[in-house]
């Protein structure tokens, strides 16, 4: 029999690593209690779901009315910066106008000794708070001896004057030869197509009238057509002392100086439109 190494017995062996031993080996079933502490990360996770959901439910509740009072405060900002401006045409003229109280005689004036110089600036624009009243006093009928000269208001040193049978926006002063300041001076009357309205006479009798809605001169023929494209009917201004000439025959246009040259327009919501459209009536040149 061969000699056993010392140390070495039966006692001592190595186990061999064996995975455990099954339910039905035994007859125990495993521990199945749960982790201590399990039950409160549950809670916590449903707690924590819970302020979630509540928060995002709150943000979309409270977004539309966030955008809606970020409109409402735009309408209120923009309504704050846009310019004051009718949306219909200027009543009656309010004050002095130059139709409303003429104060020429029968016969023509010298030219006024406040006329403006050429090269004066321009008007500034009217301010906003210069609104028109909603009931403003009638005028009187002018003189028929009322001979007067039509001043635009952004241009103090344009007058109207008659240059090739066309009435434009030119230069006119005192110092002017004595046949371009006649040219500039028309006799305001009664208007021919409307008494409360007023036609523009020259002296050799012809009448300022619109035509492809230019203005013009031209001799009365009598036709209810001439007399109502000679007839304009004065409406308030924003500047002190102007007056606006509306059309008879074509409501919503006005007489109007564009590149210096006269013309009937369309109503336009603009500063420059109202500026445009602002004529003063002073003492004839001529």
């Amino acid at each position: 029999m061969p000699d056993e190494k010392p140390g070495f017995t039966p006692d001592n062996l190595p186990v061999p690593w064996s995975s455990p031993p099954k339910v039905w080996e035994t007859g125990e079933s495993p521990d199945q209690t749960r982790v201590p502490g399990t039950r409160r990360l549950w809670a916590a996770g449903a707690l924590a779901m819970a302020v979630l959901l509540g928060s995002v439910t709150a943000i979309a509740l409270q977004e539309p009315r966030t955008e809606a009072s970020a409109r409402e405060r735009t309408a209120r900002t923009t309504a704050a910066e846009e310019p004051i401006v009718p949306t219909v045409a200027p009543a009656a003229p309010v004050g002095k106008s130059g139709l409303s109280s003429p104060q020429a005689t029968a016969s023509k004036s010298p030219a006024a000794s406040d006329s403006p110089q050429g090269g004066a600036k321009a008007e500034p624009e009217p301010s906003k708070s210069a609104a028109p009243s909603k009931k403003p006093p009638s005028s009187s009928k002018p003189s028929a001896s009322s001979w007067k000269s039509i001043r635009a208001v952004n241009y103090p040193d344009r007058y109207w004057h008659l240059r090739s049978g066309v009435i434009q926006l030119d230069r006119v002063s005192s110092r002017s030869g004595s046949e371009t300041r006649e040219d500039s001076t028309f006799q305001v009357v009664s208007g021919l197509a409307d008494s409360s309205c007023y036609s523009f006479r020259m002296e050799d009798g012809r009448y300022a009238r619109h035509q492809n809605f230019r203005l013009r001169v031209d001799r009365n023929d009598g036709s209810q057509l001439f007399k109502q494209d000679a007839t304009f009917c004065p409406r308030r201004s924003f500047h002190t002392d102007a007056i606006m000439l509306e059309s008879v025959n074509y409501p919503g246009r006005f007489l109007r100086h564009k590149d210096f040259v006269l013309r009937l327009d369309p109503m336009e919501n603009s500063r420059l439109y109202w500026s445009d459209t602002a004529f003063r009536l002073v003492d004839g040149l001529a």
